[in-house]
This record gives structure tokens, C-alpha cells and sequence, in this order.
């Protein structure tokens, strides 16, 4: 027979999946995870944008910034495809991996620390 009064424990919720530091950090290692597996960057894009607005102020400037990385850094792509007909865009689309990589690392460090992004809506780093 059953407590009536038994209540199951409450859990903070934080998990991959749900909006917190743990999935900050899965968007960010998922772009980084996309220079060999290119779809996760496309997942964690998506994981961004569901769990933005969800969470502490300090995390939505992690899902402001990642979105942006997203973003930015596919523009920075095409324009960088678009000059290797002048051969300069292969110097740029090495610029532009280490751009992203150092946008990630960056993130995975401020979130690591429970640190907000200081200006997430910054076009640089």
C-alpha cells in the first residue's frame, strides 16, 4: 500500500536537455563537434534557441552569444567561400574556424565558472 503523503524528491532540473549550465556547455561542445560531425552545429543551434528566455539572465547571455557564433560565423563562411575566387578566402576560412573555436572555449569557460557573457551581442569575441 502506498504513503498518501509520500511526495517524490524534487530534482533542480538540471540536465542536458533543459535550460541550465549543463546545456550551455552541450551547444558549445556540439560546435565544436561540428568541424568533423557538421550537423551538431545545426543541433545546438536549436537547443539554443528553445532553451533561450527559459533560464537565470546569466545563461540566456550564453544562448544569446551561441546563437550569434552561429550566425555570425556562417556569414563569415560565405563571405570566405565567396573570396577564394581571389584566393584570399582561404586564409579567412582558417580565421573564421579560430574565430568560432575561441567564441567556444571562451563560453565554455564563463559558463564552467557560472559567469554571464559580458557582451553577447558582440560581432568579435
Amino acid at each position: 500500500m502506498a504513503d498518501p503523503n509520500y511526495r517524490p524528491p524534487v530534482t533542480s532540473g538540471e540536465g542536458w536537455f533543459s535550460p541550465g549550465r549543463l546545456n550551455v556547455q552541450l551547444v558549445y561542445c556540439l560546435y565544436l563537434v561540428s568541424f568533423v560531425v557538421g550537423i551538431t552545429g545545426i543541433i545546438g543551434l536549436i537547443l539554443a534557441y528553445v532553451n533561450r528566455g527559459k533560464s537565470e539572465p546569466w545563461i540566456d547571455t550564453h544562448y544569446t552569444y551561441a546563437i550569434r557564433t552561429f550566425w555570425i560565423g556562417l556569414l563569415y563562411a560565405l563571405i570566405s567561400s565567396i573570396l577564394m575566387l581571389v584566393a584570399i578566402g582561404a586564409i579567412l576560412i582558417f580565421g573564421v574556424a579560430i574565430w568560432i573555436v575561441v567564441r567556444c572555449v571562451i563560453g565554455l569557460q564563463k559558463a564552467s565558472a557560472g559567469e554571464p557573457i559580458a557582451r553577447p551581442t558582440s560581432w568579435w569575441i
